[in-house]
Formats: structure tokens, C-alpha cells, sequence
């Protein structure tokens, strides 16, 4: 286990282990946090594909309670947690007769984050997941992070546990996994820059007049990835994008102006880094979730994932474009709450997801997410994040603003 210093002054932790075999000698036992959403399901999609290599400890969902009694049935978890505990009667009934055990609400989530298991798919969105990801992380637990909102409103605090209770950090996202996979840890000062890819989304070619009429069934429509409703508004705006440089600020030991962006449609490169010597690796593969799931839950292993595999020759050609700003200003707002630090990006995360929400709901428009998170950057102050009283302080002081926005 390595400590670096980041850039930051604050000590990033990751954990790599060489010399293993590779072939698992014991079944692993799991928790995912979020096992209803699209990270949860694919992860229990590769699960149900190597039955002995894993063994489900708990599940949770927020309010599909179907889907977390049906994934109970056929995975026999320990404990079904439904944070929604107006549903957590009906849960009950649905999973009578078996040996599982059901609980609910923000204790319930803490419960299951601090059963035994060895790794954790911390895949619960938005800063609803922040609590009981730390719950995991203070037993000393693997995290496989799929969660961008613990790094980015609460990211010191959060490293800080991660070093202090000898956990381990994966990163899930394609982008940061693609990342960590070609990541020299032992030559950090010989890496020039880090290149996060971005799809541009389904919006990528739309003039700022079409975006203002667009729909959220449009928005939704990612042309590459299978995603769920509020990380796919994030691809359109490409908030996502700037969640992701504040979240790779954290996860890897660079200063912040070395972390780029660049615009890659065919989503086959999920991102780069480059050295001193002008060398660039790249992890590639095709759009399929998956596969950084599949890493994250075999590392320090490989095994096998049923993405389809990749044919450069049917591909043909791979495209690239810097990022406009001007009709994408998620991507600047996200680097200017960065650059800002404090509490900035716990701010602009809460706007955000009030944002998404209203829009999905239908009561702004498109072009009115970013006005939003901007507006409320300008209105809420910006101070010193030294607890996680803090973080939830300001978190809530953001939503209430942005709620009487737009």
C-alpha cells in the first residue's frame, strides 16, 4: 500500500498488490450499495455469471422495491435494505419466509455498509451515498467507488478516511478506471497530464437555440452508454465530465491544471495519461459498463466479462475534439469550483441535483441546469469543509437555494 502526496496536501491512498496468482482461492464476499440502479444491476449481472467467485452480503435500492426483493430472491443476501421506509412493510412481505433481513432508512444503509464483506460497489447516486460509503470505508472495507459525489463534496474528508482506516479505493467509473489502469504510481512525478475522454453526449452537435428546446426523453438518450436518468442529463450537459475532473483531482496524485478533457465520440478510449518521455497509454475498450465493474470487483485478478470485444477494423476510425465550453458551461463551472476548493464543488454537486431534478420533472428547461448550479455558486458563500457536519450544512444551504432558482 502506497501513501502520496497529492498536490494538494492532501495524502491519497491506493492500494495495489503484486505478485498474486490471479486465481481466487476464496469465494468474495460483496455489498452493493445501490443495487438497483444501472452500476447495481450489471454488477450483479457478473455475479450471477461466476456464482463461485461471489458471495452477495447485502443489497440496497432507495425505492424500487420490486427489483430489490426479485435480486433478493435469487442472490440470498444477509440483509435487503429499502431506504424508503414507507416501503419497507411491503419488502417485508416479499421476502417472508426467507432467512434475509430486511431494514430500512439511513441506519438501515449504514447497516448493511458495515457487514463483513470484503469489497463494497458504492453505486448509490448522488450525496445520498456519502454516508453509508464512509460506514464501509471506516471497517477498512475495498470500495469499488462508482459514486462520483463522495470525492466530489466531500473529497479530503473522504481520502483522509480511506488512509486513516487502511481501506481500498477502486474507481468504477470507465474513465478513472481507465486511469488507474495505466497510472505509474512508483513514477508520479514523471506524468505530464491526464486525459479524461467525454462522448459529448447526445447533444454533442446541437447549437445552443436547439438545447433550449430540448426534451428530457432527448436528454436521456445517450447515443453510447446504457445509464440512468440523472448521470445521463450529467452526460448531456457534460456536468458529468466536470464531476469527473474534480473526482480525478482526488483519486490521482496531479495538480489540478494537469487534468484535461477532451471530447471522443466513439467512447472506445476511455481515457489517457502521458508521460515525460511524450509516451501516451490508454485504456480501450467498448462502451459496456462491465468491464470496469468486472475489474474492480476481480482486482488485484482479471476474470471475464461478456462485453463485446473490441474490433478496431469494424471501428475504422476514432475521432477527437476539444470540448465548447460555450454551449457546455458545466465544464467550466465544474473547473472553477476546483480551482476555488472549500466548499465550492460540495455547492455546485447540491445544485446540480436539484437541477437535474427539476428538469426531469419538467419545470425548467435545459439551457436552466447550468444557470442554476452557476446562480447558486454566486448566491451561497463559499467556506473551509473541516467535518462532515459541514459538508451537510452547506449541502442543504445549496438545495434550498437552488430550489427557489429557475
Amino acid at each position: 500500500m502506497d501513501l502520496c502526496k497529492s498536490p494538494g496536501g492532501s495524502l491519497f491512498k491506493i492500494s495495489r498488490h503484486i505478485g498474486l496468482s490471479g486465481v481466487p482461492t476464496n469465494t468474495k464476499r460483496i455489498t452493493i450499495l445501490g443495487s438497483t440502479g444501472s452500476i447495481g444491476k450489471n454488477t450483479l449481472d457478473l455475479v450471477a455469471r461466476t456464482p463461485s467467485m461471489f458471495a452477495v452480503e447485502a443489497i440496497t435500492a432507495n425505492q424500487d422495491v420490486n427489483t430489490l426483493a426479485q435480486q433478493a430472491q435469487k442472490f440470498k443476501p444477509k440483509m435487503a435494505v429499502i431506504g424508503d421506509e414507507s416501503l419497507y412493510e411491503e419488502l417485508k412481505t416479499q421476502l417472508k419466509g426467507t432467512a434475509i433481513e430486511c431494514a430500512t432508512g439511513p441506519e438501515g444503509l449504514k447497516e448493511a455498509a458495515a457487514r463483513p464483506s470484503e469489497l463494497v460497489m458504492a453505486a448509490i447516486v448522488g450525496a445520498a451515498g456519502l454516508t453509508p460509503t464512509l460506514e464501509a470505508v471506516r471497517r477498512g472495507a475495498t470500495i469499488a467507488l462508482a459514486n462520483k459525489e463522495c470525492l466530489v463534496t466531500a473529497g479530503k474528508i473522504f481520502t483522509r478516511e480511506v488512509i486513516e482506516n487502511g481501506a481500498t479505493l477502486l474507481p468504477v467509473d470507465s474513465e478513472h478506471s481507465a486511469i488507474y489502469q495505466v497510472f505509474d504510481f512508483d513514477q508520479v512525478e514523471r506524468i505530464e497530464r491526464i486525459i479524461l475522454t467525454a462522448s459529448g453526449g447526445p447533444l454533442r452537435t446541437f447549437s445552443l437555440e436547439k438545447m433550449s428546446k430540448v426534451t428530457p426523453q432527448e436528454a436521456v438518450a445517450h447515443p453510447n452508454w446504457n445509464m440512468g436518468a440523472k448521470i445521463s442529463v450529467d452526460s448531456a450537459t457534460m456536468m458529468n465530465k466536470g464531476l469527473e475532473l474534480i473526482e480525478a483531482y482526488y483519486l490521482f496524485p496531479v495538480k489540478k491544471s494537469t487534468i484535461e478533457i477532451l471530447v471522443h465520440p466513439q467512447s472506445v478510449i476511455h481515457s489517457l495519461v502521458e508521460y515525460v518521455d511524450g509516451s501516451v497509454l490508454a485504456q480501450m475498450g467498448t462502451p459496456d459498463m462491465r468491464t470496469p465493474i468486472a475489474f474492480a470487483l476481480a482486482w488485484p485478478s482479471r476474470m471475464s466479462a461478456p462485453s463485446p470485444r473490441l474490433d478496431l477494423n469494424k471501428i475504422g476510425q476514432l475521432t477527437f475534439e476539444n470540448p465548447d465550453e460555450s454551449r457546455f458551461p458545466a465544464l467550466r463551472i465544474a473547473r472553477e469550483s476546483l480551482e476555488a476548493g472549500a466548499s465550492a464543488p460540495t455547492i455546485l454537486n447540491a445544485a446540480n441535483e436539484i437541477a437535474v431534478r427539476k428538469f426531469l420533472d419538467g419545470e425548467i428547461g435545459f439551457l436552466d441546469i447550468c444557470h442554476i448550479v452557476d446562480q447558486t455558486l454566486e448566491k451561497v458563500d463559499n467556506i473551509s469543509i473541516n467535518s462532515l457536519e459541514d459538508v451537510f450544512s452547506v449541502d442543504k444551504i445549496a438545495r434550498h437555494t437552488a430550489e427557489r432558482l429557475g
